[in-house]
């Protein structure tokens, strides 16, 4: 939520803008929260930058000793789409296995090291701890959406104390948050809120993953909230909750009258409080449900008591990967069914079944208590709730089945009913990093539903207990990655991935030339624009676009989307009408496989221009290192010349007036940090600085070293071809 639109909600109700003094309380607190601290004389296993990206480092040797040999290390975290749980690979590079994630959403992460599928251990490095899963660590991501989740200002904090109370069967305990300066004793008391955890969650999970505490501090310090009492306890049922009750009574200064008594739920805690709400309909005015797992019966009889008592009934759910959200839409049906009044807060489009979804249902809950909410609907960028979702019967769909709005549901066919671990390895992180999204048995089948995911170009693969298995059920194929299957999703976004209607796009034909350097016959792929005419009284200019290491002359057609992109362009008016030779770089020597063989065979069979003005080079990885080959050995041969993800080399025996005047264009490109080149890239741009040598930077594409950031140079350079 944006914070212009969260300011305008709490103005809604009532509530005033925060101040400069305490905005700034919390950033300050926030930089202070951004790295964990690691155990004394460690190495800190995780570093998160400011500008969020999340660094592993675990050293091998710690792996060999606590777990022995292993072949695969994975941080396991709620790094996937919707918060969701993932698994992010790390990488054996020397003693360390290590990787990039990012940038990440501000926000609470939790996580743990998993290695081989099974075998996981702590982060000894980081001092924070989860009190229900001793293996989990965690870190925030400070930013403006998560500034309810930061420690709130000095002196501004309430207390969180232990509440022991004795129910007919056992002896429980309950956390008790109470505001600043609440005193045992004085005039007035206080109302309070019960708030309960589901079965598979602990009441001190609210505090170490729903950072209960620090949203109460602030939304108290903001001034956000009445003054009340908080009680945080493991899901009740009826009695118990009783018991706590009274205990609550006779220790701190509380209201006992309904009006002043609220209680909410995460899970099947929800299902609890709703039910006990509901049925004794005196008990509670303000009542909660965060993403509930079942609807409780309610009697038609009791709507006109419920209707008077119950000021606020407001239900929370996340989207359809959360499972909650069949179960929140048949309450909303009962409940109207029954004459009950409720809000809805809609759906979170982009929260599922987890405690960020959770924590953002609190701030919202929290101001409506106790006092005058001129708000009763959704939060802002909530959708709708419409409907039950249900995807289609096992075997009955190619796989992965894409809704309209995003959510991908995958599945495997009945061969791996014996496996152990089945996950789905995809570009789904920021920027189009990959994470490994677990899929769940069901039968003799797995699956899982993720997203929303963002309109664009996806591929993936599944691993099935540490092997890469091809999903037979996707047609789509990459002729360089065997194993890899692709999907598309549409939308404003990824209009120039998306196909053109049929007839008006160019065409892509392959091209066979003899090699010299390889002594056979090889195959480049050509676009060719719409309209093209062999025999115009101009020639085309020509754009060589070339791949990267462990590739071939097919994957800019069939990942890069480079006929998509060019199509649109052409289309759209922003391209200069151009052919397009898309060859085979695997060569001992590309300069003459260039020069000597795919150039030639392209202006022989098509009509392209040989004027160095009208020609352009460019290419990913290891073919942005053949362009900048070609440009040092023979500057001025290609008037624009382009590199994505690569570096330019030593500074040695580089003509640059040669290139300066012989070169129109030379633009760079590079991912993120994630980008395994991005250190060599940098120091490059030192390079030609020092030289001299004009050229472009596109500044940073948000990405790592994959399809997702070259698309988006393509995007960039087709159009800036040809046009100085």
């Amino acid at each position: 939520m944006r914070t212009e639109q969260y300011h305008g909600r709490l103005r809604r109700l009532g509530v005033r803008r925060l101040s400069a003094a305490f905005t700034a309380g919390v950033i300050a607190m926030a930089a202070a929260l951004l790295a964990p601290q690691p155990a004394a004389a460690d190495t800190p296993w995780l570093d998160v930058s400011a500008d969020r990206y999340a660094s592993f480092a675990v050293p091998a040797a710690y792996v060999q000793e606590h777990l022995g040999t292993v072949s695969q290390v994975v941080v396991e975290g709620n790094f996937g789409p919707s918060a969701s749980w993932a698994e992010f690979g790390l990488t054996r590079r020397g003693d360390v296995w290590s990787g990039v994630l990012g940038a990440l959403e501000p926000g609470l992460y939790r996580y743990q090291l998993t290695a081989d599928d099974t075998l996981t251990i702590k982060d000894p490095t980081n001092s924070t701890s989860v009190a229900s899963n001793p293996l989990l660590s965690t870190f925030l991501v400070a930013g403006d959406s998560a500034r309810w989740l930061v420690d709130a200002p000095a002196g501004t904090s309430g207390k969180i104390e232990t509440l022991a109370y004795r129910t007919k069967n056992a002896q429980r305990s309950a956390l008790v948050w109470t505001p600043p300066g609440y005193a045992a004793k004085g005039p007035k008391g206080y109302p309070t809120l019960y708030l309960q955890s589901g079965a598979s969650a602990a009441a001190t999970d609210w505090l170490d993953l729903g950072r209960a505490k620090q949203i109460l501090d602030n939304l108290s310090a903001a001034r956000a909230t009445k003054p009340m009492v908080v009680v945080i306890s493991d899901g009740s049922d009826d009695k118990d909750l009783k018991d706590l009750r009274k205990a609550v009574a006779d220790r701190y200064r509380v209201l006992r009258d309904p009006a002043n008594q609220a209680i909410a739920g995460v899970s099947d805690g929800a299902t609890l409080a709703v039910k006990a709400a509901l049925a004794k309909p005196a008990q509670f005015g303000y009542v909660g449900w965060f993403s509930g797992t079942s609807a409780p019966e309610i009697d038609r009889r009791h709507a006109k008591e419920i209707n008077r008592t119950i000021k606020v009934l407001r239900l929370y759910t996340g989207n359809v990967t959360d499972p909650a959200h069949n179960a929140t839409y048949r309450l909303t049906k009962a409940l109207g069914r029954a004459d009950v009044r409720f809000e809805s807060d809609g759906v979170n489009p982009d929260g599922g079944a987890n405690w960020d979804t959770w924590q953002e249902n609190l701030v919202d809950f929290l101001p409506r208590l106790f006092g005058h909410a001129s708000d009763h609907g959704p939060s802002p960028g909530h959708k709708q709730l419409k409907g039950e979702f249900t995807p289609p019967p096992a075997g009955t769909t190619p796989t992965p089945f894409v809704t309209e709005d995003g959510f991908v549901t995958f599945e495997t066919t009945t061969d791996f009913k014996d496996a152990q671990h089945v996950t789905v390895w995809a570009n789904v992180a920021p920027g189009g990093s990959w994470l490994r999204l677990p899929l769940t048995r069901d039968g003799d089948r797995w699956w899982a539903t993720v997203g929303p995911l963002k309109p664009w170009f996806y591929y993936y693969r599944l691993i099935v207990d540490r092997v890469a298995v091809k999903d037979t059920s996707n047609p789509t194929k990459v002729t360089t990655e065997p194993m890899w299957s692709t999907f598309f999703i549409p939308g404003p976004g990824a209009r120039l991935l998306s196909d053109v209607p049929a007839g008006r796009g160019g065409k892509v034909e392959s091209m066979t030339y003899p090699s010299t350097v390889a002594g056979q016959d090889r195959t480049a792929l050509v676009w060719t624009p719409p309209g093209y005419d062999p025999s115009r009284t101009q020639p085309y200019p020509v754009l060589y676009l070339q791949h990267g290491g462990g590739q071939n002359y097919t994957d800019w057609v069939e990942m890069g989307r480079a006929k998509q992109i060019l199509d649109h362009q052409f289309l759209d008016g922003d391209l200069t009408p151009m052919v397009v030779v898309m060859g085979n770089g695997n060569s001992s020597n590309f300069n003459r496989e260039l020069r000597e063989n795919i150039v030639p065979t392209a202006r022989a069979r098509y009509h392209i221009s040989s004027d160095p003005s009208q020609q352009a080079l460019a290419g990913l990885s290891m073919g942005g290192g053949q362009s900048f080959g070609v440009l040092r050995a023979y500057p001025g041969e290609f008037a624009y010349v382009a590199a994505f993800s690569a570096g330019f080399g030593s500074g040695t025996g580089v003509d640059v007036e040669a290139i300066n005047n012989g070169t129109k264009m030379l633009r760079l490109y590079v991912g993120d940090q994630t980008d395994f080149v991005y250190p060599s890239f940098m120091a490059s741009l030192t390079t030609l600085n020092n030289l001299g040598i004009r050229y472009e930077f596109d500044g940073v594409t948000p990405g790592p070293h994959g399809w997702d950031v070259w698309q988006k140079n393509l995007i960039d350079l087709a159009p800036r071809l040809f046009k100085r």
